[in-house]
């Protein structure tokens, strides 16, 4: 395919695709779905080899949220049967951690319900990551703990954070659909107050809440402007209890399309397999490592991914490998230089190769441009496969051994 062609040689360039481009992995037919695989597979081999960085959540504090996003069973309002408690104290979330490390996480991800934290928050998630750092020296520590005010980026980073997590999940235009007590500017925002304390950005999306091709396009498009180092890509978990636990419209092929799609758009990003994975990717799951570099270890912040041993059997049998702590996941021009400039993307610069007629669509030209939705490329509604989704009963807030 011309496109697929057209594709690669981009992606090896870094060089950017136009949305018309995007928009066309994503109506691509079942029957083309292998090529597109091999084609963007190719580029995530050019900036991150075989290997497979493994990451591990920490659930700091869990449900009770006053926040309405429809997605989360940790909503207002939720009546989701979910782990419920307040803050570990930090041993008791170092030990947590401690479980990812020994199964081979790089990075540890502590995540927090709640709009944003306080100031005794941020006070509490700092002496959490001196505890595992402590113990950890190389272990990365990402925080995710909702809207940040200003300085609360500056005091993580100086507690020893490496990067902080705040995904968009979203387009502009739908966000408002999902959630209503913040706003989509609220979310950018705070990615752009996490890098300019010089965090990592760790931002990324929420594929299957009955978005358009357009939406997704859209929502990946503005992350690549924001130029987070790592991008996660989260499947809706349909968890009872929530406005979308009737929500199935995945299907594995629709989801290796998504994956494609991004990781030709953020050719040498981090483009993380988060949330879901277990859910709509199913025996799937191993074509995805040829599309992304990241993954996460066991479970997730309420419900239970597959047996950690499973993942590294899958990692292994697919021919890739666990990435070490001693090697840098990001290509070389990545890594943030002393002076900040462009050679680092540590401080949201665009991505080198970009130009200003690249991004050649406004949001609502590509939406006029999105292919029929019909034939062997349109997303059939996937069954339900409740029986797929796990509360999450061990681990973090519990006696129960962790999964990793």
């Amino acid at each position: 395919m011309d496109l697929l062609n057209t594709l690669v040689d981009k992606g090896l360039r870094r060089e950017l695709p136009t949305r018309d481009e995007a928009l066309a992995v994503l109506a691509t037919s079942d029957d083309e779905l292998l090529d597109v695989v091999a084609a963007a597979g190719r580029v995530r081999r050019q900036w991150f080899g075989r290997r497979v960085k493994l990451n591990y959540l920490v659930n700091l504090k869990s449900g009770l949220c006053p926040e309405d996003c429809s997605y989360c069973s940790q909503r207002l309002g939720s009546k989701a049967e979910i782990l419920k408690y307040t803050w570990l104290k930090p041993d008791e979330a170092s030990k947590a951690a401690a479980a990812g490390v020994a199964g081979g996480a790089k990075r540890v991800c502590l995540v927090a319900s709640g709009r944003g934290p306080t100031d005794r928050d941020v006070d509490r998630v700092s002496k959490t990551i001196e505890a595992i750092k402590g113990q950890h020296e190389d272990v990365e520590v990402c925080a995710c703990l909702g809207l940040l005010s200003e300085g609360q980026a500056d005091r993580l980073r100086s507690a020893g954070a490496d990067a902080y997590n705040h995904n968009l999940n979203t387009s502009e235009a739908t966000y408002g659909d999902i959630t209503t007590t913040h706003t989509y500017a609220d979310r950018v925002d705070t990615v752009r107050q996490a890098q300019a304390a010089g965090l990592s950005a760790c931002s990324g999306l929420i594929a299957g809440m009955g978005e358009s091709d357009a939406d997704l396009v859209d929502v990946v498009f503005s992350l690549r402007d924001l130029d987070p180092d790592s991008v996660p890509v989260n499947f809706l978990i349909p968890m009872e209890g929530t406005p979308l636990a009737k929500d199935w419209h995945l299907t594995p092929q629709r989801c290796l399309r998504i994956l494609a799609m991004v990781r030709f758009v953020c050719p040498d990003a981090e483009v993380r397999l988060a949330g879901g994975r277990e859910v709509h990717l199913r025996s799937l799951q191993p074509l995805a490592l040829h599309l992304v570099n990241s993954i996460f270890l066991g479970d997730y912040l309420t419900s239970e991914g597959q047996a950690g041993q499973t993942d590294l059997d899958m990692i292994a049998d697919a021919g890739f490998e666990v990435e070490r702590s001693d090697t840098t996941t990001l290509p070389e021009h990545r890594v943030p230089s002393p002076d900040g400039g462009c050679g680092g993307h540590g401080g949201g610069c665009a991505p080198c190769g970009d130009s200003p007629g690249t991004a050649d669509a406004t949001p609502s030209e590509a939406a006029a441009v999105t292919p029929p939705r019909s034939g062997a490329g349109a997303a059939q509604a996937s069954a339900a496969r409740t029986d797929l989704v796990a509360v999450r009963r061990r681990g973090a807030g519990t006696d129960v051994a962790p999964n990793a």
